[in-house]
């Protein structure tokens, strides 16, 4: 790019947000984009800050510089440094009355500046000794001081752990500076509502950065404020915000409630009063303001807990704070018990780990109120029609109820608890919306009751499947979810089998039952899978006729399944003929598929059947005695040319080649050794398709063959010969520009791959010209930042090695070690060099287990070896930022290399690891 004009960079922006046409806007917003890449962006932001012509320009130059101070400031000169703090100072100081917004932008940018500049010492005081006198400073002074502790911790700056430190001591000195300036803004303003505002979220984020002292909070005038302002029933919605969040951010602060003691028992106190507060916001149903003091209730309940645990009742520990959950859980609207979710959750696994009967015994009536109102909140509106909808926000609602029972329920007992859900069923005769939430909540707990002998667990499931086809469908529904989790009184009691299978056929037949009874009926067949062999013929009458229910695609998988299941333990004799039976169908349809003329547009999509034959496939794995032929054998074989014609005709089209592997990869599974007729053809014909479509699945499906056959002496080389003909269209892909980066699921699938080989075949790899390239790929490859590529990576590289260190008493152990010393002393100090920086630079801290188990392989092949290799990688990496702190010292590279190369175990090499990268982030 050449250097633009200020008057062409203007122009874009105008472009940008004033063009008619959309692809005038797309071209100015490249253009605009690739300026903020180059280094002219400095100079133009700066000259379009001065003109301040319009809100765009200011707002696009300010962006700019804060992007350039987050991502490039290591562009500038360190003598630059100061001229660009006092020109950014000075723009804020000229904008400040423009918009809000820009000063945002700007006072992120002087923050970003002030924690990357290390020759800008106490800034804090700086800024504070410039601005704090004039009042018309005030808005952006304290928006500098609300973004810096913000930015502290912020992904885009990688200031390392020194700086941190050294930045987070800095802003604790001066703290009270800042809290004692707000006090004076706040008596200064008196009640000007944005002022306040200001001062709240500011005051918050310095709460969030932990440095605080709390005993000069606990005395402050500050808190008084803020509790006051909550407390009034005048004070508007903003506010209130504002006032919640600074205060749900004190209480987290203090989650340590023994070292904040003071503070603690002000906030405690605080919060309390509260109570009042919160009922006249009922009254005036003031929704926004009942959430804000919910969200309160929840902190401090979550502050408290672990004292709540230790001493209920007693000081802190006051179960009043479970009273407000509880007052807050009994409001009508559902939302505002959700907030409270969290909290509970923590409860009961609080509770679980201590295993104490009588400290059970003090929570369980909470617990019993809280299922209570839960359970009123699972209602459905009286004048609902249909059955319950899963996927809308109340569906999601009574999906989080579920799962909140099941965690707590073990404090009131799974069984009383069914028992009396059941007698207010039984007892009353409750409207249809009660009776649906009732059976809603049972189903939840179903499983979690012991099947055993159960008098009660009977009854309910003969009562269930008497309910007429009269009352409301939803209660229908919910019915059908109760039998299909209660699939564990089925097994222990056939005798209800059929009257069961009779109710559930019910549903089945009807459009909006279809799917919930099919998914009772996979689990039933999951379940009682011995029971339901006798069913079979049902099962296969079901299958067959599969698409004339109102299935959706899940369920009907789902149904397949459970037959699948059931199949699996008829005798082998008549496994091979059932299974035939049950793929006929989509064999079939996939046959007419094939058939139909292509040139009558588009070939019809046949994912449909592939996925149930995979699912098929996938779970129809009976007992087989070494010896007997697989029963599944035959049907695969005679089911393989529908699959390969298949597989030819839709060969360009990524997402059905990948259901199509997926098939074939459970097929290949079902049957282990006895599908080795397909695997000529089968490996030519994914060798063929991949040259010309690289789908990654043909990888993924290799790795499974090499799986089942790698260990086969007469497999060995037509596999080799395999992963040398994928690997080379696979090189091509990821040596493209940023090819790794647009191919993960490709680099992940290669090393699964290249790994199988490793554990199947390690010689026959390593022996072969391949593995140099398959090497260097990998050690580019462990800078892409993606879960499971990189995890991939890594367990190559780990499982590599570790062939040259396992003596597991094999023949070739010494051949192994030899081959693995040969591909070290090649690669070995470029592994090493790369894994350090990518471990500082790229990755993010979940996979550094990875890279550790790595470098603990290379260290236990050869210590002393490694020991040079990692002197050489720690000296290469950069000592000092661009803004002049210092990375890491050299006592911290000196400590990092002894306790790597001294490990006596990986987690202490993981453990190194994790705190050294901290100084890169």
């Amino acid at each position: 790019m050449e250097k633009p004009t200020v008057a062409l960079v203007y122009q874009a922006v105008q472009a940008l947000y004033h063009d008619p046409d959309p692809a005038g806007k797309e071209r100015a917003s490249v253009w605009l984009g690739e300026l903020q890449r180059s280094m002219y962006a400095w100079e133009m932001a700066d000259q379009l800050l001065q003109l301040k012509q319009d809100v765009e320009s200011c707002y696009f130059a300010a962006q700019t510089m804060k992007m350039k101070i987050q991502m490039s400031f290591f562009e500038l000169p360190p003598e630059t440094h100061i001229a660009l703090r006092d020109s950014l100072l000075s723009h804020i100081q000229s904008l400040k009355d423009l918009s809000p917004i820009i000063v945002t932008q700007l006072a992120l940018a002087i923050a970003d500046l002030a924690l990357q500049m290390a020759s800008w010492k106490g800034c804090v005081h700086t800024l504070i000794e410039k601005y704090s006198n004039d009042v018309s400073s005030m808005t952006f002074l304290i928006e500098i001081l609300t973004v810096l502790p913000e930015e502290v911790h912020s992904r885009s700056l990688r200031i390392g752990a020194n700086r941190r430190t050294e930045i987070i001591e800095d802003l604790a000195y001066y703290s009270s500076t800042v809290v004692t300036l707000l006090m004076t803004c706040v008596e200064k303003s008196g009640s000007n509502e944005k002022m306040l505002i200001k001062v709240f979220r500011c005051l918050g984020s310095w709460f969030n950065l932990g440095v605080l002292d709390s005993n000069f909070m606990a005395n402050n005038q500050l808190l008084m404020v803020l509790f006051q302002v909550l407390q009034r029933d005048e004070t508007s919605t903003n506010l209130h915000e504002a006032a919640s969040d600074c205060v749900c951010s004190a209480l987290y602060a203090i989650e340590n409630v023994d070292t904040h003691m003071p503070l603690a028992l002000q906030l405690f106190q605080g919060v309390l009063t509260l109570e009042t507060a919160y009922h006249m916001a009922v009254a005036r149903e003031d929704l926004d303001k009942v959430l804000n003091y919910c969200r309160i209730f929840t902190e401090l309940c979550e502050t408290f807990l672990e004292t709540t645990v230790r001493s209920p009742g007693q000081g802190m520990g006051d179960l009043r704070t479970l009273e407000l959950l509880l007052i807050c859980a009994g409001h009508p609207q559902y939302e505002v018990v959700e907030i409270s979710f969290n909290f509970w959750y923590r409860l009961g696994e609080n509770l679980y780990k201590t295993n104490d009967p009588a400290l059970h015994g003090i929570f369980r009536p909470y617990i019993q109120r809280l299922l209570h109102g839960l359970a009123r909140h699972c209602q459905l509106d009286p004048d609902h029609e249909g059955i319950p909808e899963d996927t809308d926000d109340f569906g999601e609602f009574r999906m989080r109820v579920s799962d909140l029972v099941k965690d707590v329920i073990f404090l009131v007992g799974s069984m009383e608890c069914f028992s009396q859900l059941y007698s207010t069923l039984k007892e009353g005769n409750p409207p249809w919306e009660v009776t649906e939430a009732v059976l809603f909540i049972m189903a939840a707990i179903a499983k979690s009751v012991d099947p055993e002998n159960n008098p009660t667990l009977t009854e309910v499931l003969e009562q269930v499947v008497l309910l007429p086809e009269t009352v409301h469908i939803a209660v229908r529904y919910t019915s059908i979810e109760l039998v299909g989790e209660m699939s564990e009184v089925v097994d222990r009691n056939p005798r209800f089998l059929d009257p069961v299978l009779n109710y559930l056929m019910k549903g089945l037949r009807e459009k909006t039952l279809a799917s919930v009874a099919a998914k009772a009926i996979h689990n039933i067949c999951s379940v009682c899978r011995d029971h339901m062999a006798q069913h079979f013929q049902g099962l296969l009458d079901i299958a067959r006729a599969l698409d004339s229910f109102a299935l959706t695609t899940e369920a009907a998988v789902g149904l397949l399944k459970g037959t699948a299941l059931v199949l699996a333990r008829l005798p082998l004799e008549k496994i091979a003929e059932c299974l035939s039976d049950l793929c006929a169908v989509q064999v079939m349809a996939l046959k007419k598929l094939l058939s139909q003329d292509p040139r009558n547009g588009k070939a019809a999509d046949p994912t449909v059947w592939l996925d149930r034959l995979a699912v098929i496939f996938r779970h129809t794995n009976p007992i087989v005695e070494n010896g007997q032929t697989h029963p599944c054998q035959k049907v695969i074989q005679e089911i393989w040319p529908v699959l390969s014609e298949t597989l030819n005709t839709h060969q360009a089209d990524n997402r059905i080649v990948e259901r199509c592997c997926r098939c074939l990869r459970f097929a290949v599974r079902c049957v282990g050794k006895g599908s080795a007729s397909l695997l000529q053809p089968l490996v030519t014909q994914m060798v063929s398709v991949y040259q010309v479509y690289p789908h990654s699945c043909f990888l993924y499906l290799g790795s499974i063959l090499v799986d089942e056959y790698g260990m086969e002496e007469g497999c060995r080389q037509g596999l080799l010969d395999m992963l040398q003909a994928l690997c080379m269209p696979t090189f091509q892909l990821l040596e493209q520009t940023n090819g790794l980066r647009n191919h993960p699921d490709t680099v992940d699938d290669l090393f699964r791959l290249a790994t199988r080989f490793v554990q199947r075949s390690p010689i026959t790899l390593l022996s072969s010209g391949i593995i140099v390239h398959i090497i260097q790929c990998a050690i580019a490859a462990t800078t892409l930042d993606h879960r499971d590529a990189n995890c991939s990576v890594m367990k190559f590289v780990r499982d590599l090695i570790h062939t040259g260190v396992s003596n597991d008493h094999e023949d070739d152990f010494d051949l192994r070690k030899q081959l693995i010393g040969q591909a070290m002393g090649q690669h070995g100090q470029q592994l090493v060099t790369q894994l350090m920086h990518t471990c500082c630079f790229c990755l993010p801290p979940y996979t550094l287990p990875d890279v550790a188990e790595v470098l603990w392989e290379i260290m236990v092949f050869d210590r002393p070896t490694f020991c040079r290799w990692l002197e050489s990688a720690l000296k290469g990496l950069p000592k000092e930022t661009s803004g002049g702190a210092v990375t890491v010292t050299h006592k911290q590279l000196t400590d990092f290399h002894k306790q790597v190369t001294s490990a006596e175990e990986c987690k202490q090499v993981c453990w190194a690891i994790r705190e050294f990268t901290r100084l890169f982030r």
